[in-house]
């Protein structure tokens, strides 16, 4: 039987996880700050409600999908914050991906008030939100992740338990972290095969069953005409942003120094990023990197 759920944040990621949710027969009432966010959601079957704290109203569950540690912070912490009108009991499920800390300050001021809570960040893409197959990696309680399963089994495929919480947050950073290092890695080595006379698809074939193999090459490639599905055959519309792999390759920063562990390519990873941010490409796909090792054709 369908639950009714609050879904706040509802873009490119919230957006299709939303409507998967509806899809699994539950009853959805929305927020997000763009209109036309909204719009879709209600297209979808969704009901558009005029604030945060109205989505969070007589409903068995709250799902939020921010941009970073401050939104989530600003939305369920202070005087006016949601966790002083969400209902003892409700269970809460936090997806963005925001400092660990942050998710542990949230997720102890929520425990105080008697409000279940689990972070669950996401892997997998815009593609993963749209079929469903997302990857979650959860920190929290075993019980509150027992209780979360159905929603999160209708909006993807893998789901781990990586430890209590903020747990979720530490393992999301540093898998991104390495993305960001694999994507930039791949990119200049397509980049030095090409312009050693190489063609780019016989390149990635051989790479794809070498040792130098990764999901870039498998599933990702940067490289515009090698996958037709990949952003980057697409002028780098879409998919996961510059700006959002830049704001990750901080947290994976924030998170070394404040463990005192050392991480020079998580460093070297974001000051590319950095660069290519600040070139005017924040809002491209991540794999747009590439282009910083070569002018990208018009398709």
């Amino acid at each position: 039987m369908g639950k009714t759920i609050g879904f706040i944040g509802l873009g490119h990621m919230g957006g299709p996880m939303a409507q998967n949710l509806i899809k699994a027969g539950h009853s959805l009432k929305v927020f997000d700050l763009v209109p036309e966010a909204l719009e879709a959601a209600v297209k979808a079957g969704a009901t558009a409600v005029e604030s945060a704290a109205r989505a969070v109203a007589g409903v068995d569950v709250v799902i939020t999908m921010l941009p970073a540690s401050r939104h989530v912070e600003g939305l369920y912490l202070g005087d006016t914050g949601l966790l002083k009108t969400i209902a003892k009991g409700t269970l809460v499920l936090e997806c963005s991906t925001i400092a660990p800390e942050s998710a542990r300050k949230v997720s102890r001021a929520a425990a105080q008030l008697g409000i279940p809570m689990i972070d669950a960040p996401v892997s997998g893409g815009t593609g993963g939100a749209v079929a469903g197959t997302l990857t979650f990696i959860v920190g929290g309680a075993a019980a509150d992740l027992e209780a979360a399963m159905p929603y999160l089994q209708a909006m993807g495929k893998n789901i781990f338990h990586a430890g209590e919480a903020g747990a979720g947050q530490v393992a999301k950073i540093c898998n991104n972290m390495l993305l960001g290092i694999l994507m930039a890695g791949t990119a200049e080595t397509l980049a030095l095969g090409v312009a050693n006379g190489l063609d780019p698809n016989t390149l990635s074939e051989i790479i794809a069953k070498s040792s130098g193999r990764n999901w870039a090459t498998e599933l990702y490639n940067p490289w515009p005409g090698v996958m037709e599905q990949a952003p980057a055959s697409h002028q780098y519309a879409g998919g996961f942003g510059v700006d959002l792999m830049l704001k990750d390759l901080g947290l994976a920063a924030e998170a070394s120094m404040q463990a005192r562990a050392t991480t020079p390519l998580g460093e070297l990873a974001r000051n590319l990023y950095a660069l290519h941010s600040a070139q005017g490409n924040g809002r491209l796909d991540f794999s747009s990197i590439q282009t910083m090792y070569y002018r990208a054709k018009k398709s």
